[in-house]
């Protein structure tokens, strides 16, 4: 019997609490009449509407971080308008009809399924926002419910008489979740049911976000009670989150009636019930039907869009031009807005809205808003011209400068048209990251006179624009310490110095900058000049210039080079330079002398101990940075009880039907395509990405120009190498070595070691001196108390950096060969700068800062 009617339980329980509420409304308004009502409602004033439509506008911005964290939580990233769009149209249907679970979810699936994600990622979605959202009430509620605790009505018989204990409870849930987060890594398991809980920072931005959203919430409220209301705001919050908290719990659509009870019962003592309830009947319009409204014409609108195929066509030609025109359009309103935020700080606020901002605003927040807002103005006509470039520092600088404009516009004298404005280009802004797409810096851009002189006409019809509403009162020196609500031109004289300050900063700066390297590619003399030289080159480092990714630098007679590549300051050398001892010298030289042109900061790379004095030479410090391993030839052989592990290996790779064999250079090009193929193989087996500078990488131009060790397994490659082949010295050739390895999923196991077993076996039969299997980083770095700090910081990473790259576990490997090792150095300039040299190369070889991120 009770199974029967369990379904229909909480329907009809959620009913009777409508009833009861309904009741309690009529028992609390029945001696007033609904003209009373109507009238309270209709005397609201412009600015408190105005003012709960922009704080409702910055609620539901921050309600968007519910979905944006969602997504970040199970790793499927979307573009930033699209979870924007989701949150605004489910809380605004989930606000409304209540049921969240129903009909906000119902709206979020219908959108992210749409945009590709699973049933299983949406319910995740659906998880987390609905988790958010009671964290925001539990910790704003336990801290404002602790702190600031409302007496209950007296005929609540609880054993305690205030909401502290009801606080102090709350608390806890999110104190708990925050500490779970930062200490537990594995999943937690309930039964068969997993969960991986968000890393602390996220979990922590979960309960900033959500409490910000129920202040917001409750500020929407706060701004449409009467001036003469006597409630402060924490009163009205702890109101107005007891009565969200009942209604939540009733189910009952929108809390409709239940949360109008609770918020009737603590607060009518201070407030009228008529005005009361005209306050909640406008907070219901206002934050509840017209954005249930917008939603609901957005959502339609989209439906009937993906429905007609002819809207689309004419959508899709409307974007062919989108994109060369808005980010115009944006960067026109920005300096717009710019303008529009000068002109404001420079010209008085509305006398009537300082006064209510004084009744609970601190002096010291006003004042320095002011000061912000001005400053964002002068911000918002700079990045202008980086909107205009299409510069992607921008278009993020952009949309923080233009988020504190709105803050400080709202703080500073509750300019809420202002704030709009500003609300509405940030909206517009935002979908349109793609269309900012270049990394060069802000200050890289020169401003034409055009910008320089838009940018001083608003400057100066600001300052003047002050000057005509203060008069000569602005040139009174005692203002400049006067700090009253009242005093708005000593305001307007301080931030006139600020805006004044800033601006000749940033001429200051762009006058010291150094000149902007330009990149002049090599004259095809250089280049046949600079593969003559890596041909004849002993040492194989030098077979890096082919890649073709750096720039050359070549010696006066033509029997030297060097290659270099730029990142931010670094003008870093790849290896030594090459050829004899004179033009090394000169080459060196003449590369500082060129650096020091653009205030840059001398590399070398990979140094040899040969070299070393001539860096010292040149003012720059050495820092171990990994030892290099090279093999003599000569003796090397797979007979005898060392060797066992190398003889193993061979046979065990050729019984499994494997071969060795060179491919010499003229038919490299035909067994391109399926070195190719397992090449790609390879990299997607790893999960990485081609490097570069200091690494070879996979380009049909680079490996024509060498010979190829190849493995055969039934005819086909299934691993290889590309050989580098050092110049002759003393009547031998030097050095051999390889650069590109890679080997298909179904090679035999082993099969790198197997390559470089054969190939030193090769290279011994042509009469080669050494094989060079490079560096192994930060090996044979001293961790001793005296030795420098950089060698000791290298020497652990060594020792215990393990999970960042298997340090020892290479230089293990390349210790079965028996290799003779030599030092590798560093040299740059000192202090602090080898850090930041590094981080450079580490650029530089990842081909990016996204490659130094990703693996």
């Amino acid at each position: 019997m009770f199974g029967r009617l369990k379904p229909y339980l909480g329907p009809v329980l959620a009913l009777a609490l409508l009833v009861a509420a309904v009741w309690a409304l009529h028992a609390q308004l029945a001696e007033y009449n609904l003209e009373e009502i109507l009238g309270t409602l209709l005397s609201e004033k412009d600015r408190d509407i105005f003012l709960a439509f922009g704080l409702t506008a910055v609620n539901f911005i921050v309600l968007a971080g519910y979905d944006i964290l969602a997504l970040a939580y199970i790793k499927h990233p979307l573009p930033a308008y699209r979870p924007v769009l989701a949150s605004f149209a489910g809380n605004a249907f989930s606000n409304t009809i209540g049921l969240s679970t129903l009909a906000g979810s119902s709206v979020r699936y219908r959108l992210y399924s749409s945009w590709g994600l699973t049933p299983g990622e949406i319910a995740k979605v659906v998880v987390f926002t609905t988790l958010t959202l009671w964290l925001g009430l539990f910790s704003i509620g336990g801290i404002i419910f602790s702190l600031r605790p409302l007496p209950l009505p007296g005929w609540v018989h609880l054993p305690f008489g205030t909401t502290r204990p009801l606080g102090l409870l709350l608390l806890a849930a999110p104190v708990l979740y925050l500490y779970a987060a930062a200490r537990k890594e594995t999943p937690w398991r309930i039964g068969k049911l997993t969960l991986l809980l968000p890393q602390f920072r996220s979990a922590l931005l979960q309960v900033a976000v959500a409490s910000l959203d129920w202040a917001l919430a409750a500020a929407v409220l706060y701004a449409l009670l009467p001036p003469w209301a006597n409630v402060n705001f924490p009163l009205v919050l702890g109101a107005f989150l007891l009565g969200q908290i009942a209604g939540l719990i009733s189910q009952v659509p929108g809390g409709l009636g239940v949360f109008e009870s609770c918020l009737l019962f603590l607060l009518t003592p201070r407030i009228p019930a008529p005005a009361l309830f005209a306050a909640l009947v406008a907070y219901r319009v206002v934050y509840y039907l017209i954005p249930l409204a917008l939603a609901a014409a957005i959502l339609a609108a989209r439906e009937a869009m993906a429905a007609r195929e002819h809207a689309r066509n004419i959508i899709l030609f409307l974007m062919q031009w989108f994109p060369v025109v808005a980010p115009r359009v944006l960067a026109a309103l920005t300096f717009l807005a710019g303008m529009v935020l000068l002109i404001s700080g420079a010209t008085p606020a509305v006398h009537s809205r300082l006064q209510w901002l004084e009744d609970f605003l601190p002096l010291s927040v006003l004042e320095f808003s002011h000061f912000v807002g001005s400053l964002a103005g002068l911000g918002l006509l700079i990045l202008a011209r980086g909107l205009h470039k299409r510069l992607d520092a921008a278009y993020f600088i952009t949309a923080c400068v233009l988020f504190a404009g709105i803050i400080a516009s709202l703080l500073k004298g509750l300019d809420y048209e202002e704030a709009l404005l500003l609300t509405v280009l940030l909206l517009a802004l935002l979908p349109c990251h793609k269309f900012f797409y270049r990394k060069a810096s802000l200050l890289s851009e020169g401003f034409t006179r055009g910008w320089v002189m838009a940018i001083l006409v608003a400057l100066a019809t600001s300052i003047l624009l002050g000057y005509m509403a203060y008069g000569d009162t602005t040139l009174d020196s005692e203002l400049w310490w006067i700090f009253t609500f009242e005093d708005e031109a000593s305001r307007f004289m301080r931030a006139t110095v600020g805006i004044l300050v800033v601006t000749l900063i940033i001429a200051a700066l762009r006058l010291m900058r150094s000149a902007k390297p330009r990149y002049v590619p090599p004259c095809e003399g250089d280049i046949q000049t600079v593969r003559e030289l890596v041909a004849a080159a002993p040492e194989t480092p030098a077979y890096l210039a082919l890649l073709r990714d750096k720039s050359f630098l070549v010696s006066r007679a033509r029997d030297g080079f060097l290659m270099y590549g730029i990142c931010g300051r670094s003008w870093v050398c790849m290896g030594d330079p090459v050829g004899p001892p004179a033009a090394r010298a000169e080459l060196a030289w003449r590369f500082r002398e060129m650096v020091d042109l653009y205030a840059g900061w001398t590399v070398f790379y990979q140094a040899g101990k040969e070299n070393l004095p001539l860096y010292l030479d040149l003012g720059l410090s050495l820092i171990k940075i990994g030892e290099e391993a090279r093999v003599p030839l000569p003796g090397f052989s797979l007979a005898g009880q060392a060797r066992k592990g190398l003889r193993y290996t061979r046979n065990m790779v050729e019984k499994d039907g494997a071969a060795f064999e060179i491919a010499p250079l003229e038919a490299v090009p035909a067994l391109l395509p399926e070195l190719k193929s397992v090449s790609d193989t390879w990299l997607a087996a790893k999960h990485a990405r081609e490097k570069k500078f200091s690494l070879g990488f996979f380009s049909e131009d680079y490996l024509r120009q060498t010979p190829m060790a190849l493995v055969r397994k039934n005819g086909r490659i299934v691993a290889f190498a590309n050989i580098w082949r050092g110049g002759s010295a003393n009547g031998a050739p030097q050095e051999l070595s390889v650069d590109l390895m890679r080997y298909a999923a179904d090679a035999p196991p082993s099969v790198m070691e197997y390559l470089y077993i054969m190939l030193m076996l090769w290279g011994r039969e042509q009469g080669y001196q050494w094989f060079n299997l490079g560096m192994a980083p930060f090996s044979g770095l001293e961790n001793h108390a005296l030795a420098p700090a950089w060698t000791r910081l290298g020497a652990l990473l060594y020792s215990y950096g393990g999970q960042l790259y298997n340090f020892q576990g290479l230089r293990r490997f390349k210790d079965k060969f028996d290799p003779v090792w030599e030092s590798k150095y560093l040299a740059s300039p000192g202090g602090t700068v080898p850090p930041r040299v590094l981080a450079n190369i580490a650029t530089l070889v990842s081909g990016g800062v996204r490659g130094v991120i990703a693996k």
